[in-house]
């Protein structure tokens, strides 16, 4: 039986809590359109993605409308690109990321995902030429969302590649500067990348995935807040219990919008990724939930508990709503899209190296964080190296989308506008890794990987 109560809770969400589907991403595997001729190739793999995609914008829109709640973006991930490239010259990996954004442009959906690479172990020669011209593909297409996974558990660190991503940010930079680095905001160097995370700039069509698929990443981190506030001065037990049944709650809708543009498209349904993911909006902040814990600014000591402790109530809330629970799934801390991240940093409470802490128990990594525009390419080396290396570690998840906009220093404001918000200039460590980058070659896998 339907209860009342629980339709006008769900409801108070949307309206007044920023309850929101973050995305409808539909993946796509691309390996059927290699060709040995770059022209062909570029033609079967626009051909492909708008024959699957023609109705996923219409559809979205239409669930959107039916059942009141709102789906801010409607993406695609696919295959990737260096995985059917093949021996593509560097002009040919060009030209497909133009086709990328094009058809991204013709079916009015906001980023398209998956050029990119996967080289923890090495790099091929077709990730090698993709790799080259990233930056360049970064700064002429608007809606393509580049990634490389340079490390995973199994695999350790290939340093060689953390080393070129550190070049490839720099130049990124330098290409987009009039437009403050955006490049670089499409841009996110992993460590154990899921193949079914459907937010950007990371999203990408695993090998393991079917033909087409459909993914949903579900946001709410306003509708916690408002919870913890309701709660008062609970215990930590039930503040973890609140946030479960909070967290089941924002996640059952997501499966309802999954399950829907599944059956309407006639895609199978992939996963639904709970990540509490922020907005600059007041109200739709993961730091305010976690100054609502009691922290008197994020940043503040106690901050790195407070974020373990909301991950895993939200992780178990989402996990008995799905039984697909994928992607990422937990909280994100990007600072630029977070007005209690931008708040903090600004007051000086919150550093990178907090931020790096931070992320040891968060779902994903050093997110739009922008630094000065003279940080070197090996210091970006060096933040990229640490980050991943906790990913490695501890067997999750870690990534790196940095910025450095050219020009800005410490006490500056960076905007990127619409989702990826604004950001203060943060500080850098001043000292430099470049003797410990040049070493090249891979970190070995840490002992617990070998569980064969």
């Amino acid at each position: 039986m339907i209860d009342m109560k629980h339709i006008l809770e769900t409801i108070n969400m949307i309206r007044e809590e920023n309850l929101d589907i973050r995305t409808v991403t539909m993946g796509i595997s691309l390996f059927d359109c290699v060709s040995d001729d770059e022209d062909k190739l570029c033609t079967k793999v626009y051909d492909k993605i708008m024959s699957r995609a023609e109705k996923l914008v219409p559809t979205a829109c239409d669930i959107e409308k039916q059942y009141g709640i709102p789906i801010i973006n409607k993406r695609i991930s696919v295959t990737p690109i260096s995985m059917i490239g093949g021996s593509c010259s560097e002009t040919g990996y060009l030209k497909l990321a133009k086709t990328l954004d094009r058809a991204a442009a013709d079916l009015g959906i906001n980023f398209i995902g998956g050029f990119g690479a996967m080289v923890q172990k090495g790099m091929t020669v077709g990730a090698d030429r993709l790799m080259n011209v990233i930056p360049q593909a970064l700064a002429e297409t608007e809606r393509v969302c580049s990634s490389v996974n340079v490390a995973s558990t199994k695999a350790g660190i290939n340093m060689d590649a953390v080393a070129r991503c550190g070049k490839i940010i720099k130049e990124a930079a330098h290409l987009t500067a009039d437009r403050d680095a955006i490049g670089c905001a499409k841009f996110v160097v992993f460590a154990n990348a899921p193949e079914d995370n459907p937010f950007m700039a990371g999203a990408f069509h695993g090998i393991g995935e079917p033909e087409t698929v459909i993914n949903v990443g579900v946001s709410g981190p306003g509708v916690v807040a408002s919870a913890i506030q309701r709660a008062g001065d609970c215990s930590f037990s039930e503040l973890a219990d609140l946030i479960k049944k909070t967290a089941f709650k924002i996640t059952r809708m997501g499966q309802l919008v999954a399950c829907e543009a599944s059956q309407r498209l006639g895609v199978p349904f992939g996963i639904v990724d709970l990540s509490l993911a922020p907005t600059p909006a007041i109200g739709d902040s993961v730091a305010h939930i976690l100054e609502g814990m009691g922290l008197e600014s994020v940043g503040a000591p106690g901050t790195t508990a407070a974020l373990a402790l909301l991950n895993d109530a939200v992780k178990k809330g989402g996990v008995m709503a799905s039984s697909f629970v994928g992607g990422l799934s937990g909280a994100f801390i990007p600072v630029s899209e977070d007005a209690g991240m931008i708040d903090a940093v600004a007051r000086g409470a919150l550093s990178l190296e907090k931020l790096e802490a931070m992320t040891a128990v968060c779902s994903v990594g050093l997110d739009m964080i922008a630094v000065p525009g003279d940080t070197s390419a090996d210091t970006i080396c060096g933040i990229i190296a640490d980050e991943i290396s906790i990913g490695v570690a501890n067997t999750k998840t870690t990534a790196v989308r940095i910025i450095p906009v050219e020009g800005k220093t410490v006490g500056d404001t960076v905007s990127f506008g619409g989702l990826l918000g604004y950001a203060p200039i943060i500080k850098v460590n001043e000292y430099s890794p470049a003797k410990f980058i040049a070493r090249g070659g891979r970190i070995p896998a840490p002992i617990h990987s070998l569980k064969n």
